[in-house]
């Protein structure tokens, strides 16, 4: 039984009350509610659709609707009537002022019993997603599940409430008020993974090295000579292909766990990942890596193309491009091949005049290249070599 919303029709019409509330009005009991759904569709929102058999007479049936305790958006408030539309019709609504409460104005051509659907917008009940992610030793697949977690501090109890994913997915489920529930939503065995090193020219040092012989007697009693860590990331595709791909992967927290091939497991890291359409990659941080080793250096800057002003005594400079030459060297120390991502940014406006390696353009100054690192062999770390000449036009003295 609904024991805080409260709904009457007010004259010809026999409406409910909970046992124990008061009203605005005398009222009569009414059925429960015959099915509810509770939508899970918008993050931020939660919309709740009940349906209600009324008895209508013949007429204009006044129908009031109230709620106490629990925090309703008055304006999302919606009635709908199923059974039999060419009959009954909605006239208007009003809302008694200073009351959590609306009045409902229905027609019926004849005496009938109408299913209606009640929807509106309750707050306090929301929703997270929690995921499992477990690799495998040697870091090919991991045993990937997701949890809906319920929560459910509206003020409103729900009896075999139906629960609705944007993706299609439904769950029969009681969870009253102050009630959190944990439900397992996906459970994919042996997804395929990808780990991938991320070096970002903004965020990492170009040298480390050189940044290792700067702090030499700053940092007495740690290892100089120690690489800088590389994020690591698991990469997952979300596609039909990996067992996974029935719909999108939902924004939360995921704890990511490895096989110590002894039975049990150690826990590597926790990330935050975003929404992953089908189709799209789900990136799960583990740490840092020093087994990959970037350099990076600047080793040309010139300006060329100069502007100058006509001013016959003082030409001043007003425009120049820039011609920069980048180049790195990208070691491997591993016994593995690896996936290294990196990142190189652009500012302003710009053209390559030649690069020796393929990269995707993520956005205006954003370039991403993808590189596949041998293993090392019995010589030392495997290298690749990227280089990058660009113009960076029409730059101000």
């Amino acid at each position: 039984m609904n024991r805080r919303l409260i709904g009457c029709i007010l004259g010809v019409v026999v409406f409910i009350i909970p046992a124990g509330l008061s009203a605005r009005t005398a009222l009569v009991a009414l059925p429960e509610r015959n099915a509810t759904i509770i939508r899970l569709d918008n993050p931020t929102a939660t919309l709740i659709e009940e349906q209600r058999q009324l008895t209508l007479q013949k007429g204009v049936n006044k129908i009031d609707f109230s709620w106490k305790g629990v925090r309703i958006d008055a304006d999302s408030i919606r009635l709908r009537v199923l059974d039999h539309p060419g009959q009954v019709t909605v006239l208007n609504v009003s809302y008694p002022p200073g009351e959590a409460a609306l009045v409902w104005e229905i027609a019926s051509k004849s005496d009938l019993v109408e299913m209606v659907r009640i929807s509106y917008l309750l707050g306090n009940i929301d929703r997270l997603v929690t995921y499992k992610a477990v690799a495998d030793k040697a870091e090919t697949h991991v045993d990937f599940r997701s949890f809906l977690v319920l929560r459910n501090f509206s003020g409103e109890d729900f009896e075999h409430a139906m629960i609705r994913l944007d993706d299609g997915q439904s769950f029969e489920q009681a969870i009253a008020h102050e009630e959190t529930r944990r439900l397992l939503t996906l459970n994919a065995e042996t997804v395929p993974i990808t780990k991938i090193w991320e070096w970002d020219s903004d965020r990492l040092p170009w040298d480390a090295e050189k940044l290792n012989n700067q702090n030499v007697g700053q940092n007495v009693g740690q290892n100089v000579g120690q690489n800088v860590g590389i994020p690591v990331r698991y990469r997952i595709l979300n596609n039909e292909a990996s067992g996974l791909g029935t719909g999108g992967l939902w924004e939360g927290k995921a704890r990511i766990f490895q096989a110590d091939g002894h039975g049990s497991t150690i826990f590597l890291g926790e990330d935050v990942v975003g929404r992953v359409p089908v189709g799209e990659k789900m990136e799960l941080n583990i740490g840092d890596s020093r087994d990959i080793v970037v350099t990076q250096r600047k080793m040309k800057e010139n300006r060329i193309h100069i502007r100058r002003t006509t001013h016959k005594s003082y030409p001043r400079i007003v425009l120049f491009d820039l011609e920069e030459e980048i180049v790195a060297t990208i070691e491997n120390f591993k016994n593995q091949p690896a996936v290294l991502t990196m990142v190189e940014h652009i500012p302003g406006e710009w053209k390559m005049v030649d690069c020796n390696l393929d990269y995707k353009r993520q956005d205006a100054n954003t370039l991403r290249f993808e590189i596949n690192l041998p293993a090392r062999s019995e010589k030392g770390p495997a290298t690749v070599h990227l280089k990058m000449n660009y113009q960076r036009l029409n730059l101000r003295p």
